[in-house]
């Protein structure tokens, strides 16, 4: 494949790929089957979209894409179950995973059974002192006082712990990697089963229980009883989907569609709460969703009470919602500091080890488990390779991975484990966690190396900055913005469009807070674009187009709406440069 434009090497030393000369062919196809303009062909073509399925793919319709929950194992045992201490008023306990996807899964329950006039008692374990998932002492005390425990985001894994939750049963909704065996539940609904066939393997926990909730719904109307409103908690559904990175392929694209819907019409109290303090000041986007509300969500359990998310999601009180806002936002303040400290210790440890290998990993003595995560992602974006960071707290650390697109971390961390090199792992394609002893760092971080170089991780050079097609300053209008927002949304698994304004001149640059660069460009039609580089001196990218001296450049990046003072104008939030 040819360099697009001839970049071999931009300013931040990426290649730049254009698309292919099918995707070419198929964007022209499109743009003389349809009225649609050439920008928008190019997006649908790059996602395999063909003329006949244009108008469905850019109005997902929930009802054409839902699956019948009833296609995955065990999901009617777990909703007769459910629904059976419902009517029973039983004592249920919901225990859910730390993270968003745990704490809107839990969230999703609570409200239902809210609106059925039932309780529920939450019960999220603390990250330090537990661990991830469910754990015997826990379990065993929820038993004591409930009928049915319903672990969400966790406990595929988890046969001891279930076991021990004797004089109650327990139903597993999950996503995580399955093992051979199952634990000793009444019901396991996992899409990432060993005896599933992967077809919804792209879910995330909370469309897992989503789904329960509409096997729910369903019986009940057999039995003459109406349900809770299902597609009011579609905001739930959406934040958890982006926030734990699930593809937004499938009836993953409507789930999120129709929840960011749901969500502008500001009815839940604590994502109200939680956009007015992450000053959100436009209809919610899944950028909204994935870098302010989910990393606040995150932050309780990360560095502060594990259950503050779950809570904030689940509660219908406005002022309890506005107070842990405030604790959350407070709380991810601190997290960015603790963050910071431990990226740069292990940046400069993973620099030292050599940043070439199929893994990139470092691991401290002290480092907070609630960034390790975060901490491995900074590491996997500056490397393009999969990264593990790890905390010791004495001869026991826990880690958290992340990898790159085509490497499947989360089996090789379960082939660890199995082979008796940590004391636990495991996870899915593209997240992991682990705890290992010091004594098998080195061997384990081996051997996973090992397994992920026969997956092509070694392989992997500096990210190829991948490119839909060449824009016009005059073509960049707020209507096309909207219109490829139709093919949205836009995440992992489906990333945004990027366009290239070719040989433009800079009209006006300058240097924003500590690390942005604010700039204007144009052609010669006149027409001129306002861009904006995020962190652009922390790279070569700020001080060279700085230096511009007259020089045009090729400009890339994502168009998008600048709201300002009642006006609409189109951005460029630019990513990468090269000279024309």
């Amino acid at each position: 494949m040819s360099d697009f434009l001839d970049v071999s090497a931009s300013i931040t030393g990426r290649r730049w790929v254009g698309p292919s000369v099918e995707v070419s062919r198929a964007a022209e196809a499109l743009q003389q089957a349809t009225p649609l303009p050439p920008a928008l062909c190019a997006v649908l073509a790059r996602r395999g979209v063909e003329a006949a399925e244009a108008d469905a793919f850019l109005d997902p319709k929930l009802a054409d894409l839902l699956p019948d929950p009833r296609s995955l194992r065990d999901m009617e045992a777990a909703t007769e179950r459910f629904l059976r201490a419902v009517k029973a008023r039983e004592r249920i306990a919901v225990f859910a995973d730390y993270d968003v996807d745990g704490g809107s899964s839990a969230a999703l329950l609570i409200v239902w059974l809210r609106s059925m006039g039932r309780e529920a008692t939450l019960y999220i374990p603390d990250r330090i002192d537990e661990g991830y998932g469910p754990n015997v002492p826990a379990m065993q005390n929820l038993a004591r006082d409930h009928d049915l425990i319903i672990c969400v985001d966790c406990g595929t894994l988890s046969h001891e712990p279930i076991a021990a939750a004797e004089g109650a049963d327990v139903i597993v909704l999950d996503h995580h990697l399955g093992g051979e065996t199952l634990p000793p539940a009444c019901a396991v609904v996992n899409p990432n089963r060993q005896d599933e066939d992967g077809a919804l393997a792209h879910l995330c926990a909370a469309g897992v229980v989503f789904l329960m909730l509409v096997e729910a719904n369903r019986s009940l109307r057999e039995a003459d009883v109406r349900g809770p409103d299902l597609m009011g908690l579609l905001d739930l559904v959406a934040l958890a989907t982006v926030a734990d990175v699930a593809p937004l392929i499938g009836v993953n694209r409507a789930l999120v569609r129709q929840g960011l819907k749901v969500m502008a019409r500001r009815d839940r109290p604590g994502l109200v709460a939680l956009g007015d303090v992450s000053r959100m000041d436009s209809a919610p986007n899944s950028y909204h969703l994935g870098f302010l509300l989910g990393p606040r969500v995150n932050a309780g359990g990360r560095i502060g009470k594990a259950d503050l998310g779950a809570r904030l999601l689940a509660t219908d009180n406005e002022q309890e919602a506005r107070a842990i806002a405030d604790r959350l936002d407070a709380l991810n303040t601190e997290r960015r500091e603790v963050e910071a400290a431990v990226r740069a210790a292990a940046l400069a440890q993973a620099e030292e080890r050599g940043l070439e290998a199929p893994l990139v990993w470092a691991a401290g003595e002290g480092w907070h488990p609630g960034v390790v995560g975060i901490v491995a992602s900074r590491l996997k974006e500056a490397t393009n390779r999969p990264a593990i960071v790890i905390g010791f707290d004495g001869d026991e650390g826990k880690g958290s991975g992340r990898s790159i697109s085509g490497v499947d971390l989360g089996a090789s961390i379960q082939k660890l484990a199995a082979e008796g090199l940590l004391v636990k792992g495991g996870g899915h394609k593209m997240a992991a966690g682990l705890t290992v002893m010091r004594d098998q760092l080195e061997p384990a971080m081996a051997r996973l190396s090992e397994l992920l170089d026969k997956q092509g991780a070694g392989a992997a050079g500096p990210a190829d900055l991948r490119l839909d097609a060449m824009l016009m300053p005059m073509a960049a209008t707020p209507e096309l913005v909207e219109d490829i927002e139709k093919a949205g949304p836009f995440g992992a698994g489906a990333p945004a469009p990027r366009f290239v304004f070719p040989a433009m001149e800079i009209r006006f640059a300058k240097r924003v807070g500590d690390s942005h660069l604010k700039l204007t460009f144009g052609d010669e039609s006149g027409t001129r674009l306002d861009a904006i580089a995020f962190g652009a001196f922390d790279t070569a990218l700020g001080p060279a187009l700085m230096a511009h001296g007259g020089a045009r450049f090729h400009l890339a990046g994502r168009i998008e709406i600048n709201s300002w003072g009642g006006r609409q104008s189109v951005q460029l939030r630019l990513e990468d440069a090269a000279p024309a």
